[in-house]
């Protein structure tokens, strides 16, 4: 069989990977034990491979082009698959390392997973992690990403999901805006209100709120002067500044329930929630820090949810 990656091959992608995470040759070079040239010319062996400008240089800055950037995702997924593999055959599996990219919606991360990431890499501080806060969907194969946290589970059976948690919904406004406009005090009246509006990213429709009334689960579509796409963070800053009533994650609002700033409207039909699942590829072999993230955050937010 003829040999398609020699040790210098090899070299040169692992130093090349480096490079695009460290963001410099003289740092890849420090963290390998070798000479900024000899970085250089690996990336350069690399590019002469390929045809292909992986690096667009400057006399101060490093970035990958879009050709780099692709070559990177791939070959990172590679390396960490020989990692595992190693880890597999010998059996040490008790210390999870390397880069965990993972992508999650904005409120989401903000208010529930980045305030658990300095406990994680406590615990397992050879991880490193990297995280994209957007609320769209994004491709794990193209864009290298190991993780995604999203409001419902996927109809792709090559994926997998693990619910984190049913997140309830609450109908909020000021003090002040109810003193204007006078306190709905059923899901009907709301008709008479200003109900701020959120486009759902995926299709750009605005998302009808949900009630329970007795056993019924409602949906029901509102109106109101704005509305707000993409950041549903966006929406509730705007409700905090008395703009309307709207409804959003109680996670979201608590603090300003708790304090005074939001009122709780029409608890009597509440009760709704909404899912959040986290999803990642189906493989044979899943990364140990994919494992050890998937199984923290499982555990975190559960545990969270029942205090």
């Amino acid at each position: 069989m003829t040999r398609q990656f020699d040790d210098i091959l090899l070299g040169s992608i692992e130093l090349f990977c480096s490079t695009a995470e460290l963001g410099s040759f003289t740092a890849a070079a420090t963290a390998a034990a070798v000479t900024p040239a000899a970085v250089s010319r690996a990336v350069s062996r690399l590019e002469a491979r390929l045809n292909v400008r992986l690096f667009v240089r400057t006399t101060r800055t490093l970035h990958l082009t879009e050709a780099g950037r692709d070559y990177y995702n791939q070959c990172r997924a590679a390396l960490d698959q020989l990692v595992e593999a190693e880890r597999m055959v010998t059996g040490r599996q008790s210390a999870p390392s390397g880069l965990l990219r993972i992508s999650m919606p904005t409120p989401y991360g903000h208010y529930r997973v980045l305030p658990l990431l300095p406990e994680f890499t406590r615990r397992y501080p050879d991880v490193k992690i990297e995280f994209h806060l957007s609320n769209r969907n994004v491709d794990f194969g193209d864009e290298g990403f190991d993780l995604a946290i999203r409001g419902r589970a996927p109809a792709d059976s090559t994926m997998i999901a693990r619910t984190l948690e049913d997140a309830e919904l609450v109908v909020v406004a000021t003090p002040g805006y109810l003193k204007l406009h006078g306190r709905p005090e059923s899901p009907a009246a709301l008709a008479g209100h200003n109900c701020i509006q959120f486009a759902l990213p995926s299709n750009g429709r605005n998302i009808s709120w949900l009630f329970r009334d007795g056993e019924e689960e409602v949906e029901l579509p509102t109106q109101g002067l704005y509305g707000c796409a993409e950041d549903i963070l966006g929406a509730v800053t705007l409700a905090r500044a008395g703009g309307g009533i709207f409804q959003t994650y109680r996670f979201i609002v608590d603090e300003d329930l708790k304090a005074g700033r939001l009122v709780e409207l029409l608890p009597q039909y509440g009760g709704r929630s909404r899912p959040f699942c986290l999803i990642y590829p189906h493989g044979r072999h899943v990364a140990l820090r994919v494992r050890a993230f998937v199984d923290f955050l499982v555990e975190r937010l559960r545990k969270g949810n029942r205090s």
